[in-house]
């Protein structure tokens, strides 16, 4: 069992909430300030806390240093959001994950101890984006900075010619893993280097992300 503090139940610390919810095996410790807050997600959580998430005190009672997770999801509180990481680095909570404002507040949050910090508004933004320039991409799943599984369809140009014949890996950074004939189909992973690819099949690969992404951009796939 996993357990995991939200301090802070705006939109996105509530909407973390919700999601967690919906894993067996976690179990959730919810603080705000604000009593409608921890009521409106009262249902999702295993315990909500009515209460100050820079009162380190409070946050030791409700034993916040036994959590593996914390998840300071008040973004735009600078003294608030400093404090709050500060309280859970001297629990010993072994994971903690900012939501921050802007780059300033990011540089500031990953000195004073938290190990993971993410902008909802700027990542969405550059997902979208993303989504609304692509042809062939139909999902992404980041490795690290670089690399990505990529689902696509296969282009055009690609139809009626092998995997080999296409040199993937040289010319994409490409190592293609599956091939199906639709969403719904089973991914087919013993595809030979002879396999030809035909109109309409998705392709699932690990790839340079940034190379492919501005080869389908362009339309140069």
């Amino acid at each position: 069992m996993k357990l995991i503090s939200i301090l802070g139940l705006g939109i996105f610390g509530s909407s973390v909430a919700k999601t967690l919810s919906n894993f067996e095996d976690v179990e959730i410790i919810a603080v705000d300030q604000d009593e409608r807050n921890i009521e409106r997600v009262s249902s999702f959580v295993t315990q909500g806390v009515v209460g100050d998430i820079t009162d380190f005190d409070l946050l030791k009672e409700i034993g916040l240093g036994d959590c593996d997770i914390v998840v300071v999801a008040t973004g735009s509180h600078l003294e608030s959001s400093i404090l709050a990481i500060m309280h859970a680095k001297n629990l010993g909570v072994p994971k903690i994950v900012a939501k921050a404002k802007n780059r300033s507040y990011m540089q500031i949050y990953k000195q004073i101890g938290a190990d993971e910090i993410i902008r909802p508004e700027k990542e969405m933004g550059e997902k979208l984006a993303h989504e609304l320039v692509r042809r062939h991409i139909i999902d992404v799943i980041e490795l690290d900075d670089s690399h990505s599984v990529v689902e696509f369809i296969v282009p055009d140009k690609w139809v009626g010619k092998s995997v080999e014949v296409l040199d993937l890996r040289s010319n994409y950074a490409m190592n293609v893993i599956g091939i199906r004939k639709s969403l719904e189909d089973q991914l087919n992973v013993s595809f030979r280097p002879n396999y030809v690819f035909t109109k309409g099949e998705l392709v699932v690969a690990i790839t340079d992300s940034k190379k492919f992404e501005t080869a389908d951009y362009l339309n140069k796939l």
